[in-house]
């Protein structure tokens, strides 16, 4: 396996380039047209994303994305000689001492573990309402932690055949901060992120038109109650979970866009669930996995 290691000694050697201080927004830029124009020194001609951690790289693995390479801490090469060893030979895994890797990532790697990841076009709109047995529309979420959160209650609760589509002021699922507290598996539950603002009422048309029932969640007491609408609906329906930002929460014109306002009953003295809390919540007592009965 020693074999497979390439040793960085010096922070700015231009083969570890996509690792270089990613508190910058400039690995995004690749593929964000709406970003802000970087140096030409900090333009990646890939559009690349970062995973940090064991947990996520076995995911990462597993999924479509292809690997670009592995830049690791050299005291931990060995530790992880099994999962590297599932590494594809194109992808060079570069090895680097604790300093050095600092200097190359601007911050401190406490797992010691990166590899950085192809972006690949997702699935259309389309082709998920075909396949999905039920999603989770997603509205502006600005938040990495709550976005990462939803997409790993989903995979938890539901698996990959309830994929979620997000609007385009949703943050970016690839984030590195995103792809950790999802603990990978936004690479693994497929997705749509809109880029075009003006089609996401008319893609929750579509989706309804598609035979999905869209269920807004609120707090609001003038929603359903989430129990009467399992007592009274028809199991076979396919539904639409949709949630919209923390504090703000759904917009005024995707609110109305719904079929229905669903609320989860809480004590009085709670006003609202965290957005990732609600989702959970929400899937597991509407989505259930198939092999797991609704109660």
């Amino acid at each position: 396996m020693i074999d497979r290691f390439t040793p960085i000694h010096d922070p700015n050697d231009t083969r570890i380039e996509p690792y270089r201080n990613q508190k910058d927004a400039w690995l995004k830029a690749a593929h964000n047209p709406n970003a802000p124009d970087q140096p030409t020194e900090h333009t990646s001609k890939d559009p690349l994303f970062i995973t940090e951690g064991s947990l996520v790289l076995e995911h990462h693995i597993n999924s479509p994305y292809p690997l670009h390479s592995i830049l690791i801490d050299e005291s931990k090469a060995e530790t992880h000689a099994d999962l590297l060893a599932r590494i594809p030979s194109s992808a060079p895994i570069y090895t680097a001492p604790r300093p050095i890797l600092d200097r190359i990532t601007g911050y401190p790697i406490h797992r010691g573990l990166l590899a950085a990841g192809r972006r690949i076009e997702h699935p259309p709109l389309d082709d998920l309402l075909q396949s999905a047995r039920a999603l989770v529309l997603l509205e502006d979420l600005s938040n990495h932690d709550n976005l990462g959160s939803v997409f790993r209650s989903t995979a938890a609760l539901c698996g990959s055949d309830v994929p979620l589509v997000l609007s385009p002021r949703c943050c970016d699922p690839l984030y590195r901060k995103s792809l950790r507290v999802s603990m990978g598996h936004a690479l693994t539950i497929p997705f749509h992120h809109l880029s075009d603002q003006s089609d996401w009422l008319p893609s929750l048309k579509k989706i309804q038109a598609a035979g999905f029932r869209i269920l807004a969640m609120t707090p609001s007491n003038a929603a359903r109650d989430i129990n009467e609408y399992l007592k009274n609906s028809p199991s076979d329906q396919k539904i639409a979970i949709l949630l919209g930002a923390e504090g703000p929460g759904l917009t005024p014109q995707a609110m109305n866009a719904a079929d229905e306002q669903i609320r989860i009953p809480l004590v009085s003295s709670a006003d609202s669930l965290n957005i990732s809390v609600a989702a959970a919540v929400a899937l597991h007592r509407l989505v259930q996995p198939m092999d797991s009965p609704i109660i």
